[in-house]
């Protein structure tokens, strides 16, 4: 285990911050294929045959797996994806009243994004890897939404201007990216298989709301979690000068919380994907 947590801080030492690791956009989107209907998974993995059509060999693309990583992938490339990096996040202030709009000026964050290529996907006169282009997109910037660090702000990226350290792991790390990588992969690890088939009542309980009741849920979480727990103080007090820490009974208290957004979207993404697929 902590030889895979050093593995993690040294990625994101060297790396641009995306939301969630790989293996949380994976879980999600596992997630959500775990629990569509047998026509709407046909007619997904139809969309996947337009891959090379996209012309990102370099980015895998022959499910939903590898759907929910490829908008992270293709980002590399800045010449021709750089445009979409805004869409990857919506930076709220924590500190004030929740106002979305403030974030989202000209459809240039997750949220917006989401509607978008939900209908882009949903128009079956579109050509398939247009259609495929969006699913991408769609998948993972439903995990992405749900990162709180993607949602709530404090003027700091995020997050990413807030050193911290996880645990016993003092090395490189900020805020944004101890709960995109060694918190969300410690609390899909930390219980039961996370990607089953969810009875009715959990789809219920977990799927419903628009994308701005979800957004504001995950800004809440930013407010409420992210940033006191990592400063040990109210959020929108004085700014810490050195480096935050979440300790080990912090890290186990954060789990079920995490464990709770990577369900929500997981199964938000299902039923967006059976209303656009059908």
């Amino acid at each position: 285990m902590i030889k895979k947590i050093l593995f993690v801080v040294l990625f994101c030492a060297s790396s641009p911050a995306w939301a969630w690791g790989s293996y949380a956009h994976r879980t999600i989107g596992e997630i959500a294929e775990a629990n569509i209907d047998p026509v709407t998974k046909s007619r997904m993995d139809q969309l996947f045959q337009a891959a090379a059509l996209l012309g990102t060999p370099q980015c895998d693309l022959k499910n939903i797996s590898d759907a929910s990583v490829w908008p992270d992938c293709i980002r590399r490339d800045r010449l021709r994806w750089g445009y979409t990096s805004p869409w990857h996040y919506q930076n709220v202030d924590i500190c004030k009243a929740f106002d979305l709009k403030s974030a989202c000026r000209n459809g240039n964050c997750v949220s917006a994004q989401i509607d978008r290529n939900a209908a882009l996907l949903k128009d079956k006169s579109l050509p398939p890897h247009i259609r495929l282009e969006a699913l991408t997109f769609l998948v993972h910037f439903v995990g992405d939404m749900h990162m709180p660090l993607h949602s709530g702000d404090r003027s700091d990226r995020g997050g990413n201007d807030v050193r911290a350290a996880y645990g016993a792991i003092k090395g490189r790390m900020n805020l944004h990216w101890l709960w995109d990588g060694p918190l969300a992969e410690r609390a899909i690890s930390d219980g039961p298989n996370m990607v089953r088939r969810y009875s009715a009542e959990e789809k219920a309980d977990k799927s419903f709301g628009t994308t701005e009741f979800w957004a504001k849920q995950a800004w809440e979480i930013a407010r409420d979690f992210s940033y006191p727990t990592a400063e040990d103080k109210p959020s929108c007090g004085p700014k810490i000068t050195g480096r935050g820490q979440i300790d080990n009974d912090e890290i186990r208290a954060l789990i079920p919380t995490v464990r709770l957004q990577i369900e929500r979207s997981g199964l938000r993404l299902a039923r967006l994907l059976e209303e656009s697929l059908k």
